[in-house]
């Protein structure tokens, strides 16, 4: 497994972990910034990967792009989840499309390799229907990019 979709999925549980953390909705990003590197150390730790490794850097920087272009990135995923509102998808499923939504707005990472990780890893970590859900949306994000 390569050392950026190792990172991804370090990102994906810290993200995940953030998700449960008791904050003010109005100060969510700050409770989150506070909180996220003693998340993923933890995550870390327990997936035997040193907390200075390139992995856990790519992973924080993954998590430090969405936290400040979180109503970015969930109006994005919101705007093309047919019936679905951000608050209806599944937290897994949310966060891992946060960071494919990240990468494919605010990154260089072409559309198609973001969109490649995110459905691997939705098969590792998500519901066996997530990866066509994610898939779908993913796929309208980036052709509204392109136009």
């Amino acid at each position: 497994m390569g050392l950026r979709r190792k990172g991804r999925e370090i990102a994906l549980q810290t993200l995940y972990s953030l998700e449960y953390l008791e904050t003010d909705s109005y100060l969510k990003e700050l409770g989150w910034l506070e909180k996220y590197k003693e998340k993923m150390a933890e995550i870390c730790e327990d997936n035997h990967i040193e907390t200075d490794s390139k992995i856990c850097e790519f992973a924080a920087s993954i998590i430090e792009g969405i936290i400040p272009n979180l109503d970015v990135i969930d109006e994005n995923i919101g705007s093309h989840s047919t019936n679905w509102s951000i608050d209806k998808i599944a937290n897994l499923d949310k966060c891992l499309l946060r960071i494919a939504t990240y990468e494919m707005l605010f990154t260089q990472t072409p559309p198609p390799i973001v969109m490649d990780e995110a459905i691997e890893i939705a098969k590792k970590f998500c519901a066996e229907s997530s990866s066509k859900f994610i898939n779908g949306i993913l796929n309208a994000i980036a052709k509204e990019k392109d136009e």
